[in-house]
C-alpha cells in the first residue's frame, strides 16, 4: 500500500459560523481536510505521521476496531448493509498528537456505487460526539432534528437542515439550525480539491500550522466573545451514547 492512496484528496477550507440571534455574530477561518476511503486510510511514514494520523479512537465506536468496522456497526442497528459498499469520509487527521472534528462525514455506498446514505458525526467540545443517519435529496439535502449539545449558548432544540453533497473539485457544506423561535445559525465550509501528496502536506501544513489545535482554539475563543458581550451557557443535558458507539 503507498503511504498516501490515489483515492485521498486534501482539501483547503473556509469555514463560517453565522449566528442570528439572540445576538449577531459571525465568524470565518481557514483550514484542511481529508476526503478519503475508509478501508484505504493514508499510512504516513514516522516523520509526516506528525501531520496526518488517522485513529479509530478519534471516530465513532470501539477504538480497538476499525472505523469501517465501527460504521458498519453502527449502520447495522439502524438496518442498513452496505454489503462492502465503498465509504468516503472527510476529516481532520490527527496532527502533532491532537485531533478536533467538529465534523466527519461519512458517504456510505452500495457495491454499485450507489449513495445509500450519509453519516453526519458532530463533536463537542466537551469530549462527546453524536451521529445523525441522513438520507439525502439529489441536491444532497436532509432535514434531522437536533439532539446533541454543541454551542453551549443553544440549547438541545430545533432542527438542521444539512446540505452535504459528496465532494469533487469542490467542496460545499453546509448545516443551518432552525430554532422553534424562528432565529437561524449556519456553519458553511466551502474548499477546492488538492492531490494529496507528501509535498502537498507540507505545504498544506505551513499555512495551517497545528490545524487542528487551531480549530478547537478558535472555537473556544469565539465562545469567550460571545461570553463577553452577555450570552450565557444553557444547561448541558446528560448524552446517552447511541447504540453501537462508545
Amino acid at each position: 500500500m503507498t503511504a498516501i492512496p490515489a483515492t485521498a484528496f486534501l482539501y483547503e477550507c473556509q469555514v463560517r459560523h453565522v449566528r442570528a440571534a439572540p445576538l449577531r455574530h459571525s465568524f470565518c477561518y481557514r483550514t484542511y481536510q481529508w476526503l478519503a476511503d475508509i478501508d484505504d486510510l493514508p499510512r504516513l511514514p514516522a516523520g509526516l505521521r506528525l501531520l496526518a494520523d488517522f485513529r479509530p479512537a478519534d471516530h465513532l465506536g470501539d477504538p480497538r476496531r476499525s472505523i469501517r468496522d465501527n460504521l458498519d456497526r453502527f449502520l447495522a442497528t439502524r438496518g442498513i448493509d452496505l454489503a462492502g459498499g465503498s465509504v468516503t469520509m472527510l476529516a481532520h487527521a490527527r496532527v502533532l498528537g491532537h485531533v478536533f472534528n467538529p465534523l466527519t462525514v461519512y458517504w456510505c455506498h452500495r457495491p454499485s456505487g450507489a449513495l445509500e446514505c450519509v453519516v453526519a458525526e458532530v463533536h463537542n467540545t466537551y469530549g462527546q460526539r453524536h451521529c445523525y443517519l441522513l438520507r439525502t435529496d439529489q441536491a444532497g439535502r436532509a432535514d434531522a432534528a437536533k439532539e446533541f449539545y454543541v454551542s453551549p449558548f443553544f440549547p438541545v432544540d430545533g432542527w438542521y437542515r444539512m446540505t452535504l453533497p459528496e465532494p469533487g473539485h469542490r467542496l460545499a457544506l453546509t448545516i443551518t439550525l432552525h430554532r422553534p423561535d424562528g432565529s437561524t445559525f449556519a456553519a458553511s465550509v466551502r474548499g477546492r480539491r488538492h492531490p494529496a501528496t507528501a509535498s502537498g502536506l507540507l505545504r498544506a501544513a505551513v499555512r495551517h500550522p497545528a490545524s487542528t489545535a487551531a480549530v478547537s482554539g478558535r472555537i473556544r475563543w469565539q465562545g469567550a466573545r460571545l461570553y463577553g458581550r452577555g450570552l450565557r451557557p444553557q444547561p448541558r443535558p446528560p448524552h446517552t451514547p447511541q447504540e453501537g458507539m462508545s
